[in-house]
């Protein structure tokens, strides 16, 4: 409480609002009174456009010392007061239920469209980053939603992602295009018995090259579909480039019955009589005389709602290798012990094979019909993509893959199973 005593001489002027009217609680009964210095337009304590968020604190959260937001915004109007509305029932609803998404049942069902802005609230506020709640938010959204959530992933030469967040790379249920060229796999890294998982079963480009495959690595690979008949059955694109095969790993891809399209350069084959002959009875393959542009890496982008979710990962994984500022006396026990040198070319990434260019490209793709164009120069032909309504997991993977082109061809039986086979069932 002031009094106009103590105001007009010690305090100065004091401005009050009564009706929305604003006036000074000392004023002077006529201007010839007011001094020259006072006359001056008082200026605004906030500026035009000025808001603030109520935080409230809870009692029951006043031990955790942690403050519960009310969906209340107050606005600092043109008219100079200030004003607060409220939030609609919708959007505090997707706040909650997107700051609780790891403890959803199932979204099948729910429409589409507040699904994704649910997806998009739940990225705001990070739960996809979680590393205990992460894999279980992006599962309730790819279970439901399944292509729309991503229908593409292009993981080229980002073997760090492949392994830092393999957990969240198995939720993606709905792939069409996996690229993984040049994340040095190796012949028993764990993505491979997820690739040929039913999980995958929607798959119909895969990139594999330059990841040190062997002809066992290609056996194990295909060990689900010429043993257990299941795995890859939609797969029409196949990259083994720059990968250590034989043409005795030719064989094991005859369980693939779609397979349209197969890229085998720079490996241990030559292009000679003796493989064409054998991917032709095999495979009823010819030599592609002009470049597969299906086999280019513009063709397998990453696309989906979990697009910036990948892009998140790149780059967590590139702050987590770059190399820490040495202190001085441990670089010089580096240097005395000769382990300096060794360190650096550790952390230089040496270039993949595929960068000094292709040599001996040897791509062969399965002959059109008569009524369609032949695939030299563009591969539309190979992948017929899936219808772009967009669907929900509840839809059968059979009626998936009866949307291809024509009828699957005769699956070409199958080598007696030897005891290689018979150990790879046995682990599955």
């Amino acid at each position: 409480m002031f009094s106009r005593e103590h105001t007009q001489d010690d305090c100065g002027p004091v401005y009050i609002r009564e009706n929305g009217v604003l006036r000074r609680v000392n004023e002077a009964k006529s201007a010839e009174e007011v001094p020259l210095y006072r006359r001056a337009k008082p200026s605004r304590l906030f500026g035009r456009g000025f808001s603030v968020e109520l935080c409230i604190e809870n009692r029951a959260q006043a031990s955790t010392h942690t403050k519960r937001k009310e969906h209340f915004v107050f606005t600092y109007n043109e008219g100079g007061s200030l004003r607060y509305s409220v939030k609609s029932l919708f959007n505090i609803s997707l706040l909650f239920i997107a700051e609780n998404v790891q403890h959803v049942d199932s979204l099948i069902g729910f429409p589409e469209q507040m699904a994704e802005q649910l997806f998009r609230a739940a990225e705001a506020k990070q739960k996809f980053s979680d590393p205990v709640y992460g894999p279980r938010a992006l599962q309730v959204f790819s279970e439901a939603y399944g292509d729309l959530v991503l229908k593409s992933l292009c993981l080229r030469k980002r073997y760090l992602i492949v392994s830092e967040k393999l957990e969240e790379i198995k939720v993606f249920h709905s792939l069409e295009c996996l690229d993984l060229f040049g994340c040095k796999l190796g012949d028993n890294h764990e993505i491979l018995q997820h690739i040929t998982s039913e999980a995958l079963s929607s798959l119909r480009h895969l990139s594999l090259g330059d990841n040190h495959l062997s002809n066992r690595g290609l056996q194990k690979l295909t060990a689900p579909a010429r043993v257990m008949k299941r795995g890859l059955g939609n797969l029409q694109l196949l990259d083994l480039s720059w990968n250590t095969i034989s043409e005795q790993a030719v064989g094991y891809l005859s369980c693939f019955p779609n397979l349209r399209g197969l890229d085998i350069s720079e490996t241990n084959m030559e292009l000679t009589a003796s493989l064409r002959q054998i991917l032709q009875n095999k495979l009823g393959f010819v030599y592609s005389e002009a470049p597969l542009q299906g086999f280019c890496h513009s063709h397998c982008e990453t696309q989906g709602w979990a697009e910036q979710i990948v892009n998140q990962w790149d780059v967590y994984i590139s702050e987590l290798s770059k190399p820490k500022k040495e202190v001085q006396p441990r670089t010089e026990a580096l240097r005395f012990y000769g382990r300096h040198r060794l360190i650096q070319e550790t952390l230089k990434v040496p270039p993949l094979a595929s960068d000094k260019g292709c040599n001996k490209r040897i791509q062969f793709h399965k002959p059109a019909p008569n009524n369609q164009v032949q695939p030299t120069g563009n591969t539309s032909g190979l992948t017929k993509p899936l219808s772009q309504s967009k669907r929900k997991r509840t839809l059968d993977s059979a009626e998936e893959g009866s949307s291809d082109s024509g009828p699957p061809e005769k699956r070409v039986s199958s080598s007696p199973l030897s005891v290689e086979d018979w150990d790879l069932l046995n682990s599955y």
